[in-house]
């Protein structure tokens, strides 16, 4: 399900959840709606908006927290390729082949991080088979004097580092949300809410305002949602930092 599927079912429940309230507050006895029972229930929802607070910071936390991970890891991955090339570059023209076949794998992480068709996103540290020959193709040049060699072995720890990288955006791929996080979450505010609706004059002015703190509430949800796929959706993580790196090689 999409996050934007997501933030019209957490609208529809929580100020759903407002609507309800309204129209239970002429229904209850007014034995219910003493000062007495409106006292216990604004501590009741004290407690719960407590609750939900420290829940919805807990996600935010955890959705940054990979957000920038990832976009950190995508930086980190564009500065090693270039300092790979130019390792490679010091080298000599022995290693040409090797800097196609870098440029080449680069470009075509690219594609599939970032293609022009978004429903073809692919993982963001699949491998393709050039990606894994590259180590190969640096381990099999054959180094001439102390200098070559010392360019290869640094040459063999950067390839390593960016498969690294590659494998770290894959395992990092998943959702950083806890569902049940999130569901209890929507619960909560939603009982809010019923509070809300219960104690609230009905009036356009009252029903208008629950309904915008119900689209912000749902707002903040797409938000935390959106963060938590930082490579297809509208907070989506820079390809510039790649592309600049690509556009560099080969010189």
């Amino acid at each position: 399900m999409s996050p934007m599927s997501i933030a019209w079912i957490v609208l529809a429940s929580v100020f759903g959840g407002a609507l309800l309230g309204i129209v239970l507050r002429p229904i209850l006895p007014e034995r219910h709606l003493t000062s007495d029972s409106k006292d216990v229930i604004k501590l009741a929802m004290g407690l719960t908006a407590t609750m939900a607070a420290l829940v919805l910071a807990l996600l935010i936390a955890a959705a940054k927290s990979s957000y920038d991970a990832q976009r950190n890891e995508v930086t980190q991955l564009a500065a090693n390729v270039i300092l790979l090339d130019r390792v490679l570059a010091h080298y000599g023209p022995e290693a040409k082949s090797a800097r196609d076949l870098l440029s080449h794998t680069a470009a075509g992480m690219i594609d599939r991080i970032w293609p022009e068709d978004a429903s073809q996103t692919a993982p963001p540290g699949s491998t393709t088979p050039s990606a894994e020959g590259f180590y190969d193709k640096i381990q099999d040049l054959s180094p001439q004097n102390e200098a070559q060699r010392a360019l290869q072995v640094q040459a063999l720890k950067l390839s390593i580092d960016l498969a690294q990288t590659r494998f770290l955006l894959l395992e990092q791929g998943g959702r950083s949300i806890p569902m049940p996080f999130l569901v209890l979450l929507v619960f909560w505010v939603t009982i809010i809410y019923v509070s809300f609706g219960l104690f609230a004059p009905p009036n356009a002015t009252v029903i208008a305002t629950l309904f915008l703190c119900a689209l912000s509430v749902s707002g903040a949800i797409l938000l935390i949602l959106e963060l938590d796929r930082p490579f297809g959706g509208l907070i989506e993580i820079s390809s510039t930092p790649l592309r600049n790196a690509v556009a560099q090689l080969g010189r």
